[in-house]
Formats: C-alpha cells, structure tokens, sequence
C-alpha cells in the first residue's frame, strides 16, 4: 500500500517491518519485536507521556519507556514487529499503540508490556461484515471488499482516547475505528465520515469543545456527536493536513510547507497563522502552560505564547528529522525523530 502523502511515506520507509529469514518471509505481525541495544537511538516515529514516563513508538515493533525524562531508555515487549507510528496515554499506566499492518496495542502497565487488540486482517473483514449489515451503505462494500482482498497493509496513523473505554483509530484511506471498552472491541466507522474519496486521516484531537481529524488535501473533519459522524468543515487551504492540537478555546491545524491555521470558533472560520516553520510541520502539541509547540520535518521546532496567534523558535542542539513533540512537563518538550527521543527546554533563543 503506498502513502499518497509522499514526505509521510519518506518518514516511515525509514523502517520497514517486514523480515527475511532463511530465505522466508515472516509476517511482522506473527512476530514480535525483538530486544535491541540501539532501539533507543534509531528512528522513532511519535513520543508519547504517560504520568512521570515518556514512551516513543518506532519501527519493527520498537517501543521505549524513560522514568527518567529521556536519559535511559527500557524496551517494552511488544507482540507485533509491524512499523508503529503513535501512541497515547490516558493516564500512567493505560495507554494505545498504532501503527502499520492495522495494528493496535495496548499496555496496562505504563508501556512495559503490550497486548494486541487489532490487526488489519481483522480490521478489513470488520468493515466489510459493518457495511454488510447496511442496506445505506452498499456503495461503499465495493472498497471494503478491495481493502479485504488487498490484505492487512493500511496503517493507523493517530489514536486519542477520551477516558479508559472510549477511544478512536484512524488511518490511511479512511481508515477509523472506535472502542467503547477500552480496545477489548473495535467497531469500524468507515460510513461514518464525509470522505468520499477514501483520503489518508492523519490525526485526531480534542479541540474547542469538539473533535477533529485532519487529512489529505485539506480535509477537516468535526465529530457530530448527535449523529456519531465527523463531518466536513469548509477549510480555506487545500494541502494535506498532518495534525491538529487545540485547547479549551482555540484549533490548530497544520501540515504541508510550513502551512498552519488557527480557529476560534469551533471550526467554523479559520486564519492563517506564521508558524515561522519553512518546512513540513509534522507535529504539534498543546502545552500544560497554556501555549503551543509545532515541529517540521528539518528539525526545527517553534512555540507560541499568545493562543497560537504568533510564534517564535527556540534554541535545539543540532538539528534531526523529526517526526514528533509532547510537553515533557517542568518547562521541556520531548522530540521524536531519526536518531530517537531528545528532551529540551523550552526557552526562546
């Protein structure tokens, strides 16, 4: 399956799951990740915080736990060597896992041990048997059914869980799953989306009061929570779309070329906001004092302390590829990227 968004694609061809035996291919997800000394300084693709511990995710399966702000690094065990691409803690013990192949993993312990709870041939047969049960949705069988016949190659992109039982899974080609138990099932929301061509999702966040996912070719789209389906917003630009953040009043979204925008109003009309990134941004958090961070692509990284109406970058060491930010808390941000986690404070130059 390819990524039509070709910079995501670069990022995650750093490493592939799939491996090579005796001549013999083995199905990353019938096999788990395998202990590794220099796990902690390749590439991780997302940086998560549960409590005091910070847990990144990475390619073939590789997740890592520092109880110590970034300085060492344990690696948790994990029952897939699929390619994982973010994870998200509702507490320090409870947290998600996702990544490619259409997995899904879960710990209950703060990242040391992990579960699977979903894969991609599980997921595709779901949606099908989904839509099946639907007369209104008989239009879309049609892609379900490729999507079964294709295998288990899309990837989750993002997961949020709003507590310890209700959470949301999405990505490529509309990917979107909900639980309402924690994981233990995963019921598919592909008719639940104004997506008609099937576009990449690429994040999901709280936001304003609402709930947003952000994809290809400007797609916004809000959970209606009467409907239980996310609709289309009408947004002003038309690139793809890497994440969206937020807090109590304010939505930020951004993605290609350094493009971000800003939003007071629930979704309803946007700004366009200098982000002061000349690259790719491909991450953005909320920070507990009430700022904002953004990361590119280059290894630049800029913050804003004014509701993301300005920004202004801070001091890094030298700069990596990065592929994700999270508060760290006491005034520093944890970064992902090529060469692993890297913790810095959050100082202006």
């Amino acid at each position: 399956m390819k990524l039509r968004n070709p910079m995501l694609a670069a990022v995650l061809a750093f490493g592939i799951a799939a491996s090579v035996h005796a001549g013999s291919f083995l199905d990353p997800l019938d096999v788990p990740a395998q202990p590794s000394p220099l796990a902690s300084r390749t590439l991780q693709n997302g940086v998560a915080r549960a409590g005091d511990r910070l847990v990144a995710v990475g390619q073939r399966g590789h997740i890592l736990v520092s109880a110590d702000g970034g300085t060492t690094w344990k690696q948790g065990k994990v029952p897939v060597s699929s390619d994982l691409t973010s994870a998200f803690f509702v507490n320090d013990r409870k947290g998600w896992a996702v990544g490619h192949d259409g997995v899904i993993v879960a710990t209950n312990d703060g990242g040391e041990t992990w579960t699977l709870q979903l894969d991609g041939t599980r997921a595709n047969r779901a949606v099908v048997d989904d839509l099946s049960r639907k007369p209104e949705a008989q239009a879309l069988l049609a892609e379900a059914n490729r999507n079964v016949a294709q295998g288990a190659d899309k990837p989750f992109l993002d997961v949020w869980f709003a507590d310890e039982n209700t959470g949301y899974a999405v990505g490529a080609y509309n990917y979107l799953f909900r639980t309402e138990d924690g994981g233990k099932t995963w019921a598919p929301w592909f008719d639940r989306v104004d997506n008609p061509k099937y576009l990449n999702l690429y994040s999901i966040r709280p936001a304003a009061g609402g709930l947003f996912i952000v994809g290809e070719a400007g797609l916004v789209l809000k959970l209606d929570a009467a409907t239980r389906r996310f609709r289309a917003v009408d947004f002003p630009y038309q690139g793809t779309l890497l994440g969206v953040t937020g807090n109590e009043s304010v939505v930020l979204v951004y993605g290609l070329r350094g493009q971000a925008f800003r939003s007071d109003d629930g979704g309803k009309a946007w700004s366009k906001v200098d982000a002061r990134l000349p690259a790719t941004i491909v991450a953005g958090t909320a920070l507990s004092n009430g700022g904002f961070a953004l990361a590119d692509v280059s290894g630049r990284v800029t913050i804003s302390r004014n509701n993301a109406r300005t920004f202004e970058p801070i001091a890094l060491p030298s700069g990596t590829m990065l592929t994700g930010i999270v508060d760290a808390g006491a005034g520093r941000i944890a970064l992902s990227g090529a060469r692993g986690v890297a913790v810095a404070p959050l100082s202006a130059p």
